[in-house]
């Protein structure tokens, strides 16, 4: 037996007893007379003591030669500290060690195993093996393993069931690119890698598997960010018999309980808000609603004066900044700097002082009185001692610019904070999106979504005005779940398809097998996708998803441990019937 207890077990009401006890070198301290050494296992630090009046003079020397990280197992009895430690859960009591056995030595590490480690974070990354024994990110695990079996606790009593899909399907259009795997019995064909198990989950509800989910892992090869990986897990989810409706109050239903399990939130209030509704509001189609800075609209107001700027932008719009007229000019400047990045790409901003005494001073004095500036502040919220900020151009580009300073500013202010929760519904997307380089829709979801009732026939005359059975799931600023009504029938599939620029017999070799299984008996059915990795991050308090990751990939797509993607030899090659023209 290696151990009895664990390095995180021990109390007061253990002293006297007898226990053995496995784990890392965490530190050594040797006053001389005594050597005490912390030992670590994912349950806690347990302080064992060598003396020279209670220990072997054999066994004190052993204990100094121990380096940090060396797997030991001790044999000894528990006695009360004489100097306790209040800070962890063992720090009444230590281990007064008998026998000492060394399981295997350690080499020094290349970073220090602690909370707040000396190493950067590619250098973790490429020791994670050894950046899992940190808390942090060993905690970070065992909180996204609490959040999974909380999902599938709650699913399971209302009803899912549990069904495994394909991880080598066949190539799909589904927005991003896929990942794809060469056969070796199939010369010159490919499987792909999931994207979403999307088909076979609709397959399913044809099966009459009436509630499904998975927690599943899906692959898109696309650009990377802090929280997107090419590799990541989805909570899927489908249901058949359902309209839109059912499937929020259902999902709402699991995300309460998830806040109320995991975070001990109670969260009663989830608003709906339509996709036009969000962008006009905050510019995007995620909003954080924690906070106001609610965008104003100010062409009205604006234009139709002597600043050929205004006048000739597609919208002029401003946000109030909470206690903004307190910033220097300098730091206001620090701002129109920030909005003139080229990640951002304004070519300027306006500003407008609302000074506690009800008078205002913007920039832009020589073209505006002070009835004017006052109609800024009623249509943007603003209140004395905030700042009014203004951009203007193209509408969707100024949207998003001043979204993105929006959010900007909110974090500078301390308002998103990581103990609230805010969800929110987003509901009727548009169906299609214009792809404004080569002037063809797509589908802003996938293919499977239907549109609204009664709006079918648009897709002819006014394409871009359909609207979509869709709707996402947004949690502090971060959309952390999507889904749709799908289309459940043949014919309107094969429409939808046709308007998306598939022929029909490019249709029949994509999507034959789909098309076919509506033939026999498809209900009506509709489901959602959670990102586990997003879900996990912002319930754990933070937005960037390797942390709750066990081996991520780099940004740029690199696992640096195993150091993969990697070249494979050319017998490999010669198998797969490929060819690298390098």
């Amino acid at each position: 037996m290696y151990r009895s207890h664990s390095c995180g077990e021990l109390r007061a009401e253990n002293t006297g007893t007898n226990v053995t006890l496995s784990g890392w070198v965490s530190k050594l301290r040797d006053k001389g007379f005594v050597v005490w050494v912390d030992l670590r296992d994912r349950y806690g630090i347990t302080q064992l003591v060598f003396d020279e009046e209670r220990s072997a003079a054999d066994l004190l020397e052993k204990a100094r030669s121990l380096g940090r990280e060396t797997v030991i197992q001790v044999k000894g009895e528990v006695i009360e500290r004489a100097s306790k430690n209040p800070n962890i859960p063992t720090g009444e009591i230590e281990v007064l060690v008998k026998e000492l056995n060394v399981l295997n030595q350690a080499l020094l590490p290349p970073f220090t195993i602690e909370d707040e480690t000396d190493g950067g974070e590619e250098l973790r990354m490429q020791y994670r093996y050894l950046d899992i024994r940190r808390n942090p990110v060993k905690n970070n695990l065992i909180f996204r393993h609490k959040v999974t079996i909380a999902v599938r606790n709650y699913l399971s009593e209302q009803g899912f069931i549990e069904v495994e899909t394909p991880y080598l399907i066949k190539s799909t259009p589904e927005g991003a690119r896929d990942f794809l795997v060469p056969s070796r019995m199939n010369e010159g064909q490919f499987y792909a890698l999931p994207q979403s198990p999307q088909t076979f989950k609709q397959l399913l509800m044809v099966g009459g598997m009436d509630k499904y989910f998975q927690i599943v892992k899906c692959f898109r090869d696309e650009d990377l960010r802090a929280d997107r990986q090419p590799e990541f897990t989805q909570i899927d989810c489908e249901m058949a018999f359902v309209e839109q409706e059912d499937i929020l109050s259902t999902f709402e239903g699991l995300t309460k309980h998830l806040l109320k399990t995991i975070r001990g939130v109670d969260i009663e209030k989830f608003p709906r808000m339509t996709y036009d509704e969000a962008m006009k509001r905050y510019g995007n189609d995620k909003p954080d609603i924690r906070f106001g800075m609610e965008f104003g609209e100010l062409n009205s107001i604006t234009q139709h004066k002597e600043f050929n700027v205004f006048n000739t932008a597609e919208l002029v719009v401003g946000i109030a900044v909470p206690g903004g007229n307190s910033y220097t000019r300098k730091e206001i400047d620090k701002l129109i700097d920030w909005v003139k990045r080229p990640q951002i790409g304004a070519k300027g901003m306006v500003y407008c002082r609302c000074n506690e005494d009800g008078s205002f001073k913007s920039s832009v004095d020589k073209f505006y009185n002070q009835e004017d500036l006052a109609k800024w502040a009623a249509v943007t919220n603003a209140k004395p001692g905030d700042l009014i900020l203004v951009l203007s151009g193209e509408t969707n580009k100024t949207r998003t610019q001043l979204s993105a300073l929006r959010m900007h500013l909110a974090q500078e202010l301390g308002l998103r904070k990581p103990d609230e929760f805010a969800p929110l519904w987003v509901v009727d997307f548009p169906l299609l999106e214009l792809d404004e380089e080569t002037g063809t829709y797509h589908a802003m979801h996938h293919p499977f979504t239907s549109p609204k009732p009664g709006q079918l026939d648009l897709l002819d005359s006014r394409p871009g005005e359909v609207k979509a059975n869709a709707y996402d799931l947004v949690l502090n600023g971060n959309e952390i779940g999507g889904g749709s009504i799908r289309i459940h029938d043949k014919e309107t599939q094969a429409v939808m398809f046709k308007h998306l620029g598939f022929s029909p017999e490019e249709a029949k070799a994509q999507f034959g097998f789909l098309m076919d299984a509506f033939q026999y008996g498809a209900p009506p059915h509709g489901g959602i996708a959670f990102g586990l990795d997003r879900l996990v991050a912002i319930l754990g308090g933070q937005e960037t998803i390797r942390d709750f990751i066990a081996f991520p990939k780099n940004n740029s797509g690199r696992d640096v441990m195993i150091d993969a993607p990697a070249t494979i030899d050319n017998e490999q090659l010669k198998e797969l019937h490929l060819k690298l023209d390098l």
